[in-house]
């Protein structure tokens, strides 16, 4: 091997591990923030429990007989996956306010990948979900007496880093869109209510009327969602009457998202900093 390759290899390495640290310390970064905000936390947990008491509670007495299945159970799992899926969106949007103070100006002038600073991002906002999701499981558990084995809390983790993943990602093609706070906070309701009942997840969606139906395919939530209840609802006969596609379908989609979110929107993301 000559000296050339080996001061290559030694590169490359090196590039490696820096493009790690970056993402990891920028990750840490938002946990850190996190940790100094615990209001944060109870806040974000306050509209679950009420959508689960306020409306899973009535709906299963309503319409539980008629379903056949556990709407508080249903409706848990949706929310779980919303929890997730929402939690890391909006924390992507606090790009908007590094790019107001110009923290982003900062981060795009260090010697690693853009797509490593955005991914980094993602799995901080990430990390913070999947605590927010630990929280919601707990209480789904102990509270509303939601049934769960060990092996579906052991494949429940994994599905919710992606949803998470799949949440971030599409929070940074939002805010590759957005100029300022003012803007996204005023459009962010418009995108985010429509996809809690598109995708399903207070009541089922197989039955929509055609133009709800291709609304509902084209929202990101409803297959984050639909993967949640794959975990859930594995091996029992409700499966069939709950589930709109395979996980592994789901899978293959949400993958084909995750992708072309975080594509489209770094690209778009990093070309507005430099036009400024």
């Amino acid at each position: 091997m000559s000296i050339s390759s080996i001061y290559e290899k030694t590169n490359q390495g090196r590039r490696l591990n820096i493009t790690w640290n970056a993402i990891l310390t920028i990750a840490g970064r938002d946990v850190t923030r996190f940790v100094r905000e615990p209001m944060r936390l109870a806040f974000s947990l306050i509209l679950p429990l009420i959508l689960i008491g306020g409306l899973a509670g009535p709906m299963q007495s309503s319409f539980g007989s008629a379903v056949h299945y556990s709407l508080i159970t249903f409706s848990m799992t949706g929310l779980l996956a919303m929890t997730l899926f929402q939690t890391a969106m909006s924390g992507l949007m606090s790009l908007i306010e590094d790019r107001e103070n110009d923290f982003t100006q900062e981060l795009f002038i260090a010697p690693i990948s853009r797509y490593a600073i955005v991914f980094g991002k993602i799995l901080g906002e990430s990390l913070v979900a999947l605590v927010q999701g630990v929280v919601l499981v707990l209480v789904g558990v102990l509270l509303f007496h939601v049934p769960m084995s060990f092996s579906t809390l052991l494949f429940i983790v994994p599905v919710s880093l992606i949803s998470c993943l799949l949440g971030g990602a599409f929070g940074v093609l939002l805010v590759s869109l957005f100029s300022n706070q003012r803007t996204a906070n005023m459009v962010m309701p418009f995108l985010m209510f429509p996809q809690f009942f598109l995708a399903g997840i207070f009541l089922p969606v197989r039955s929509l009327p055609w133009y709800l139906d291709i609304l509902s395919r084209i929202t990101p939530m409803r297959y984050a969602v639909d993967l949640m209840r794959g975990v859930f609802y594995a091996g029992r006969p409700e499966a069939a009457d709950v589930l709109l596609m395979h996980p592994i379908f789901n899978l293959i989609i949400i993958a084909v998202l995750f992708t072309l979110f975080l594509c489209i929107g770094t690209f778009f993301f990093v070309r507005a900093e430099r036009n400024r």
